[in-house]
Protein backbone atom coordinates (compact mmCIF):
# COMPACT_ATOMS: atom_id res chain seq x y z
CA UNK A 1 0.00 0.00 0.00
CA UNK A 2 1.32 3.43 -0.96
CA UNK A 3 0.41 6.10 1.59
CA UNK A 4 -0.10 9.54 0.07
CA UNK A 5 -0.39 13.13 1.30
CA UNK A 6 -2.10 15.77 -0.85
CA UNK A 7 -1.21 19.47 -0.65
CA UNK A 8 -3.28 22.04 -2.56
CA UNK A 9 -4.96 25.24 -1.47
CA UNK A 10 -8.15 24.37 -3.36
CA UNK A 11 -10.39 21.97 -1.42
CA UNK A 12 -12.14 20.81 -4.58
CA UNK A 13 -8.80 19.77 -6.11
CA UNK A 14 -7.88 17.80 -2.99
CA UNK A 15 -11.29 16.12 -2.91
CA UNK A 16 -11.21 15.22 -6.60
CA UNK A 17 -7.69 13.82 -6.43
CA UNK A 18 -8.48 11.85 -3.27
CA UNK A 19 -11.61 10.38 -4.86
CA UNK A 20 -9.70 9.35 -7.98
CA UNK A 21 -6.77 7.82 -6.10
CA UNK A 22 -9.12 5.87 -3.82
CA UNK A 23 -10.24 3.88 -6.86
CA UNK A 24 -6.83 2.17 -6.92
CA UNK A 25 -6.37 -0.65 -4.42
CA UNK A 26 -2.66 0.07 -3.84
CA UNK A 27 -3.10 3.79 -3.11
CA UNK A 28 -4.34 5.39 0.11
CA UNK A 29 -4.59 9.09 0.97
CA UNK A 30 -3.56 9.51 4.61
CA UNK A 31 -3.62 13.29 4.97
CA UNK A 32 -4.23 16.66 3.35
CA UNK A 33 -2.83 20.19 3.66
CA UNK A 34 -3.62 23.53 2.07
CA UNK A 35 -0.25 25.35 2.33
CA UNK A 36 3.47 24.73 2.42
CA UNK A 37 3.58 25.21 6.18
CA UNK A 38 0.74 22.73 6.71
CA UNK A 39 2.57 20.32 4.40
CA UNK A 40 5.64 20.43 6.64
CA UNK A 41 3.48 19.62 9.67
CA UNK A 42 1.71 16.85 7.75
CA UNK A 43 4.99 15.18 6.80
CA UNK A 44 6.24 15.48 10.38
CA UNK A 45 3.11 13.98 11.94
CA UNK A 46 1.91 11.45 9.35
CA UNK A 47 3.91 8.53 7.93
CA UNK A 48 3.63 8.51 4.15
CA UNK A 49 5.43 7.38 1.02
CA UNK A 50 4.54 10.13 -1.45
CA UNK A 51 3.55 13.79 -1.12
CA UNK A 52 1.61 15.23 -4.07
CA UNK A 53 2.02 19.00 -3.81
CA UNK A 54 0.94 22.15 -5.66
CA UNK A 55 3.36 25.07 -6.05
CA UNK A 56 1.34 28.24 -5.79
CA UNK A 57 -0.36 28.49 -2.40
CA UNK A 58 -0.97 31.30 0.10
CA UNK A 59 1.63 31.83 2.81
CA UNK A 60 4.47 29.38 2.39
CA UNK A 61 4.46 28.02 -1.14
CA UNK A 62 5.36 24.54 -2.29
CA UNK A 63 8.68 25.86 -3.54
CA UNK A 64 9.59 27.17 -0.09
CA UNK A 65 8.51 23.94 1.56
CA UNK A 66 10.51 21.45 -0.52
CA UNK A 67 13.86 21.92 1.22
CA UNK A 68 12.32 21.78 4.71
CA UNK A 69 10.30 18.68 3.83
CA UNK A 70 13.34 17.01 2.30
CA UNK A 71 15.32 17.75 5.49
CA UNK A 72 12.66 16.01 7.60
CA UNK A 73 12.00 13.11 5.21
CA UNK A 74 14.97 12.38 2.97
CA UNK A 75 13.36 9.33 1.35
CA UNK A 76 9.89 10.79 0.79
CA UNK A 77 8.70 10.93 -2.80
CA UNK A 78 7.73 14.55 -3.58
CA UNK A 79 5.60 14.84 -6.70
CA UNK A 80 4.80 18.37 -7.84
CA UNK A 81 1.38 18.73 -9.49
CA UNK A 82 1.12 22.29 -10.75
CA UNK A 83 -0.81 24.48 -13.13
CA UNK A 84 2.47 25.92 -14.42
CA UNK A 85 3.86 24.30 -17.61
CA UNK A 86 6.91 22.09 -17.16
CA UNK A 87 9.30 24.42 -18.95
CA UNK A 88 8.96 27.12 -16.31
CA UNK A 89 9.66 25.22 -13.10
CA UNK A 90 10.45 21.55 -13.62
CA UNK A 91 14.23 21.72 -13.98
CA UNK A 92 14.71 24.00 -10.97
CA UNK A 93 12.43 21.97 -8.71
CA UNK A 94 13.96 18.63 -9.60
CA UNK A 95 17.36 20.12 -8.78
CA UNK A 96 15.92 21.31 -5.46
CA UNK A 97 14.73 17.86 -4.43
CA UNK A 98 11.39 17.16 -6.09
CA UNK A 99 11.02 13.58 -7.29
CA UNK A 100 8.85 14.51 -10.26
CA UNK A 101 6.84 17.28 -11.87
CA UNK A 102 3.46 17.07 -13.60
CA UNK A 103 1.24 19.73 -15.09
CA UNK A 104 -2.39 19.61 -13.95
CA UNK A 105 -3.42 19.15 -17.58
CA UNK A 106 -1.86 15.67 -17.58
CA UNK A 107 -3.97 12.52 -17.85
CA UNK A 108 -5.18 11.17 -14.47
CA UNK A 109 -3.52 7.84 -15.23
CA UNK A 110 -0.16 9.60 -15.46
CA UNK A 111 -0.55 10.86 -11.88
CA UNK A 112 -0.99 7.26 -10.71
CA UNK A 113 2.03 6.12 -12.72
CA UNK A 114 4.12 8.96 -11.27
CA UNK A 115 3.04 8.19 -7.69
CA UNK A 116 3.96 4.52 -8.08
CA UNK A 117 7.31 5.45 -9.60
CA UNK A 118 8.42 7.96 -6.96
CA UNK A 119 7.21 5.65 -4.15
CA UNK A 120 10.03 3.31 -5.23
CA UNK A 121 12.61 6.04 -4.67
CA UNK A 122 12.93 6.84 -8.37
CA UNK A 123 12.39 10.09 -10.21
CA UNK A 124 9.43 10.44 -12.53
CA UNK A 125 10.16 12.32 -15.73
CA UNK A 126 7.21 12.96 -18.00
CA UNK A 127 7.81 13.15 -21.74
CA UNK A 128 7.82 16.95 -21.50
CA UNK A 129 10.35 17.01 -18.65
CA UNK A 130 12.55 14.40 -20.36
CA UNK A 131 12.68 16.62 -23.44
CA UNK A 132 13.56 19.63 -21.30
CA UNK A 133 16.35 17.66 -19.63
CA UNK A 134 17.74 16.54 -22.97
CA UNK A 135 17.68 20.11 -24.28
CA UNK A 136 19.29 21.36 -21.07
CA UNK A 137 22.16 18.89 -21.44
CA UNK A 138 22.82 19.72 -25.08
CA UNK A 139 22.52 23.50 -25.11
CA UNK A 140 25.04 25.89 -23.63
CA UNK A 141 22.68 28.71 -22.71
CA UNK A 142 19.34 28.29 -20.96
CA UNK A 143 16.95 30.75 -19.33
CA UNK A 144 18.70 33.03 -16.85
CA UNK A 145 16.71 31.72 -13.86
CA UNK A 146 18.02 28.19 -14.42
CA UNK A 147 21.47 29.37 -13.31
CA UNK A 148 20.19 30.24 -9.83
CA UNK A 149 20.75 28.09 -6.77
CA UNK A 150 17.78 26.74 -4.83
CA UNK A 151 17.82 29.60 -2.32
CA UNK A 152 18.46 32.25 -4.97
CA UNK A 153 15.47 30.96 -6.93
CA UNK A 154 13.26 31.18 -3.82
CA UNK A 155 14.37 34.76 -3.15
CA UNK A 156 13.96 35.68 -6.80
CA UNK A 157 10.32 34.52 -6.88
CA UNK A 158 9.47 36.36 -3.68
CA UNK A 159 11.10 39.58 -4.86
CA UNK A 160 9.31 39.32 -8.19
CA UNK A 161 5.99 39.12 -6.32
CA UNK A 162 6.81 42.37 -4.53
CA UNK A 163 7.85 41.02 -1.13
CA UNK A 164 10.32 43.09 0.89
CA UNK A 165 13.68 41.76 2.04
CA UNK A 166 12.49 41.81 5.67
CA UNK A 167 9.39 39.76 4.83
CA UNK A 168 11.46 37.30 2.83
CA UNK A 169 13.94 37.01 5.70
CA UNK A 170 11.11 36.09 8.07
CA UNK A 171 9.56 33.60 5.63
CA UNK A 172 12.86 31.81 5.00
CA UNK A 173 14.30 32.15 8.52
CA UNK A 174 17.24 34.19 7.27
CA UNK A 175 18.74 37.53 8.23
CA UNK A 176 17.90 40.61 6.16
CA UNK A 177 21.59 40.91 5.31
CA UNK A 178 21.65 37.36 3.95
CA UNK A 179 18.57 37.99 1.81
CA UNK A 180 20.19 41.17 0.47
CA UNK A 181 23.27 39.14 -0.43
CA UNK A 182 21.14 36.62 -2.32
CA UNK A 183 19.39 39.49 -4.08
CA UNK A 184 22.68 40.99 -5.23
CA UNK A 185 23.97 37.63 -6.37
CA UNK A 186 20.89 36.70 -8.38
CA UNK A 187 20.71 40.17 -9.93
CA UNK A 188 24.27 39.72 -11.15
CA UNK A 189 23.63 36.22 -12.50
CA UNK A 190 20.49 37.33 -14.35
CA UNK A 191 22.01 40.64 -15.50
CA UNK A 192 19.11 42.62 -14.02
CA UNK A 193 19.25 45.81 -11.99
CA UNK A 194 15.97 46.31 -10.12
CA UNK A 195 13.04 44.52 -8.51
CA UNK A 196 10.81 45.75 -11.32
CA UNK A 197 13.18 44.01 -13.76
CA UNK A 198 12.71 40.80 -11.76
CA UNK A 199 8.94 41.14 -11.89
CA UNK A 200 8.97 41.80 -15.63
CA UNK A 201 11.22 38.77 -16.21
CA UNK A 202 9.04 36.52 -14.04
CA UNK A 203 5.82 37.59 -15.76
CA UNK A 204 7.37 37.34 -19.23
CA UNK A 205 8.57 33.80 -18.49
CA UNK A 206 5.30 32.76 -16.82
CA UNK A 207 6.98 32.13 -13.47
CA UNK A 208 4.32 34.15 -11.65
CA UNK A 209 0.71 34.96 -12.47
Amino acid sequence: MINIGIVDDHAIVRAGLKDYLSQHVDLRVVGEASSGREAIDLVRDTPMDVLVMDLSMPGQSGIDAIAMIRAKAADLGILILSGYPEEYYAMNLIRQGASGYLNKDCAPTEIVTAIRTVSLGRRYLSAAVSELLANHLTRKDGPAHESLSEREFQVFLKLSRGQTTSTIATDLSLSVKTVSTYRSRLMEKMDLSSNSDLTYYAVKNNLIQ
